[in-house]
């Protein structure tokens, strides 16, 4: 019986490495989801394409932009798209500053949480999954000028 149960002392760390390796493979597949969603957004956003805008977007998408000493605003996911869509590729933002950084800060099951650098803003980002889709849920929004 203490041969058997040394055995199986032994074994279950073997056992169990597939596991964490499994988890670790979908860990990093979901943060590249994740990353690749937050690209989509701010990509939609700078061409001024509502439908790839609309695809990265939770239907329950709210943002809050803060910008100084101006009371904070809300916007939905229609109204973000509706945006995009009429004022199509944004001519205030040169080219060259078309640039951003995306961090993946956390994911943890069905949400994650991740942060958008642009020359001219700071977003938090908070993404739910659903039907095997990354989408963006919540955004605050620090405007820097």
């Amino acid at each position: 019986m203490k041969r058997f149960a040394l055995v199986v002392c032994l074994l279950l760390p073997v056992v169990n490495i597939p596991t964490n390796a499994q988890a670790t493979r979908a860990a990093v597949d979901d943060s590249s989801t994740v990353r690749a969603t937050v690209q989509d957004y701010i990509e939609a956003y700078y061409t001024g394409d509502a439908r790839r805008m609309e695809q990265t977007l939770h239907p329950h998408y709210l943002k809050h932009l803060i910008h100084g000493d101006i009371p904070i605003r809300e916007k939905t996911g229609s109204q973000m798209v509706r945006d995009v869509r009429s004022k199509g590729v944004p001519v205030d933002i040169p080219a060259a500053d078309r640039t951003e950084q995306i961090s993946v800060l956390d994911v943890s099951g069905d949400i994650a949480s991740a942060k958008l650098t642009t020359p001219h803003w700071v977003d938090y980002i908070t993404l739910s999954k659903s039907g095997g889709e990354w989408k963006i849920l919540s955004v605050v929004q620090r405007i820097d000028n």
